[in-house]
């Protein structure tokens, strides 16, 4: 049987399962075949090297195990109320067992005078140790020093466990087919690479993430297992960035007359050194005769848009036309505003194209656009419409890139029929270096990491629902002073009559206690109009304090608003009380984050309103919540597949992960099309991994 066969083995046809447990198995834990079997990895070993004393058991102790013989056993209560018992004795006392289901099994393998293991969690019922259902098994000493004594736990459900499919039983299957599938799994890394990081054999990896015969050969399977799974992900993107790089022609962008000019004469503040060292890297990849795919990560105030201006510049003296799509109208109209005075004096034709843009308005920016005399044209998905046509555009901007999915950004991309545009994606959500690595691996890094001079940090407090007067005590003088305040309410993701009521409920509570104030409110069912009426009023400091959800989490820019109140702040994840507190501290003034709570809060959401209080620095954010909340949750992230890991944890693997992609990036400079006979099994594993959809290709 060839090894592919043997793993796509259906796991119905393997000893010990059959269709009643092959059918829980694909429906519980998506297990079909036996590759996916043997690569089910246990979560956690149990250590059974040792033997608790039964005189020093107590109930707060967590599992244990223990070694004796049964000395008698009786059964009482009767129906429904029976249950079995059967007294261990060791050297040091005695305990009670007991059984209150499956007693007739129990009962005939339990014998007097005989020596078992026990395993278990002792607890305390009427002042006397027992242990309620251990596991128990004769004592034999040959088989402990075969088997090994670290067990493996793995993954099972409450479906599962009523069929008699626990833990237990899935090692007793997987230990079956161990020998029939190790003679088929064959090496897929090179020499090299096991050398360098010392590494042991794929078949020792899987022997021992299932049975180590010690601690020492766990952790190496481990990070043998580890290592291969991101390799072959860094592997691939690397590639795909590679290829794209030869495949793509760019335009080049030699000439810089107006960027010089601009610096000169138009722009009033210095740029930071972040700044300068993005614009260099992007400036390369302009002149590089590739197509530039870059991705540009900053925290909130960090001015990417200027930055992202300055690459207009580039393409607009080059003879090419720029675009900027933005996820909302809110966000398309913010940039607009602050680019168009830069523009102006520059002379440069710029527009705006939206859901909101009047028919005439539509029509006027087509046929500019497409005559060329447009240069530089800003919107929201609108921009992706067939209907707008560029005469010749060479760079594709796109905010907030992560709201956006693959196949809008390749529809930009073909907005040129000749060459594809540049493109810089720009996201002002954090993304820890690890996620980054794993979902924009194909894509070039740059971050602006700080902030520009003249930003005071914002200060972060924590504050419980009880002291809610002397938080409205401190927003009066605040506005006393000619300041303004957002004070934001969650989503309660169930019901938007709810959300609309909490908001309401919020608004009456303060027009109540701010009577003297004017006040702006906004929320999802709002038409945009309105909700650009109402912003308008704001940034016009007609109102006072805008009461709002979650829709300014994004975008906009009120300099003088300095306090951010956020209601019910352990209902919002890391990254959204991040994005929130990064409306204020726009102008020159100390600005405030308040974050409200109740008092009992869950330790995962206390941890959040730690780091919020502690930290203003983005990525740090990102990491913890990277911690927190595992990948699946971030930014996007459930539409890659490159997050489907089996084994490794990007929130704790960061450093087995970054050693994986040097490995790969190295032998890619030195060998790109892994034609080099060293690198066979590397170009074999990628070629059955993209062939079959189902795992068992990493495996073979």
């Amino acid at each position: 049987m060839s090894n592919s066969a043997f793993f796509e083995t259906k796991i119905e046809y393997l000893k010990g399962i059959g269709p009643i447990r092959a059918g829980i198995l694909n429906k519980e834990l998506k297990i079909f075949t036996a590759a996916d079997l043997i690569q089910h990895y246990p979560f956690r070993h149990e250590d059974r090297s040792q033997f608790h004393q039964i005189k020093n058991l107590t109930a707060d102790m967590p599992y244990i195990q223990l070694k004796g013989k049964i000395k008698y056993t009786e059964t009482i209560g009767e129906g429904s109320k029976e249950r079995f018992l059967a007294y261990l004795r060791d050297e040091t006392g005695d305990i009670e067992l007991v059984w209150f289901k499956g007693i007739v099994g129990i009962k005939k393998f339990i014998q007097i005078n005989q020596e078992y293991i026990v395993f278990g969690k002792p607890t305390e019922y009427n002042g006397r140790i027992n242990i309620a259902h251990p596991e128990i098994e004769l004592y034999n000493p040959q088989e402990i020093k075969e088997k090994g004594t670290l067990f493996p736990v793995y993954h099972t459900t409450d479906a599962m466990k009523k069929k008699m499919l626990d833990s237990k039983a899935i090692a007793k299957v997987i230990r079956q087919i161990l020998p029939q599938a190790l003679p088929h799994i064959h090496e897929t890394l090179p020499d090299e690479i096991l050398q360098q990081y010392q590494l042991i054999s794929k078949k020792e990896a899987i022997a021992n993430i299932h049975f180590p015969k010690n601690l020492e050969l766990l952790e190496k399977a481990k990070f043998r297992l580890k290592f291969e799974e991101l390799f072959y992900t860094q592997i691939k993107l690397i590639r795909q960035n590679l290829l794209r790089k030869v495949t793509y022609q760019g335009f080049v962008f030699k000439s810089t007359n107006l960027l010089t000019e601009f610096y000169k004469n138009h722009l009033e503040f210095d740029l930071t050194n972040a700044q300068k060292r993005v614009i260099r890297e992007i400036y390369q990849d302009c002149t590089s005769g590739k197509q530039m795919n870059r991705l540009l990560q900053g925290d909130v105030g960090s001015g990417k848009t200027i930055v992202a201006f300055i690459a207009m510049l580039l393409a607009i003296d080059n003879g090419f036309q720029a675009c900027l799509m933005a996820p909302t109208e809110i966000l398309a109209e913010q940039h607009y505003q602050s680019l168009k005075p830069y523009a102006d004096r520059l002379n440069i034709p710029i527009d705006i194209l939206t859901g909101s843009t009047s028919t005439s308005g539509r029509k006027r920016i087509h046929d500019y656009l497409e005559n060329g005399d447009l240069k530089i044209l800003i919107g929201t998905h609108a921009l992706l419409e067939e209907k707008v046509k560029f005469k010749n555009l060479g760079l594709a901007i796109i905010d907030e890139q992560h709201r956006f999915g693959v196949e809008q950004r390749s529809k930009l991309w073909h907005k040129n029929d000749t060459i594809f545009p540049h493109v810089l994606v720009m996201t002002a959500t954090p993304i820890p270096r690890t996620l980054a690595m794993t979902l924009y691996g194909d894509l070039d890094v740059s971050i602006i990491d700080e902030l520009p001079p003249g930003r005071k940090p914002i200060r972060t407090v924590h504050r419980y629902d009880s002291h809610r007067l002397r938080v409205f005590g401190f927003i009066r003088e605040e506005i006393q002073k000619g300041r303004q305040a957002y004070i934001v309410y969650p989503l309660i993701e169930e019901s938007e009559k709810l959300n609309l009521k909490n908001l309401m409920d919020g608004y009456e509570s303060i027009a109540r206690a701010f009577p003297e104030y004017q006040i702006s409110i906004v929320h999802g069912q709002m038409k945009p109009k309105d909700k650009e009426y109402e912003m308008q009023r704001f940034l016009k400091r007609e109102t006072q304090i805008m009461v709002a959800t979650t829709v300014i989490e994004v975008g906009v820019n009120v300099p003088n608003a300095s306090i951010m109140v956020i209601e019910n702040a352990e209902r919002f994840g890391l990254s959204a009380l991040h994005q929130l507190r990064g409306r204020v501290g726009r102008g020159s003034e100390q600005s405030y984050c308040i974050l409200m709570t109740k008092y009992e809060l869950s330790k995962e959401a206390r941890e959040r309103i730690k780091v919020m209080v502690e930290t203003n620095d983005g990525f740090e954010i990102a990491n913890t919540d990277l911690r927190l909340r595992g990948p699946g949750d971030l930014a996007g992230t459930q539409q890659s597949g490159m997050l489907d890991l089996l084994i490794a944890d990007l929130a704790k693997d960061g450093a087995i992960l970054e050693e994986a992609r040097k490995a790969a990036q190295k032998i890619l400079a030195e060998d790109p099309d892994l034609q080099l006979y060293k690198n066979a099994c590397i170009k074999h594993q990628l070629a059955t991994i993209s062939k079959n959809t189902t795992n068992w290709a990493r495996i073979s």
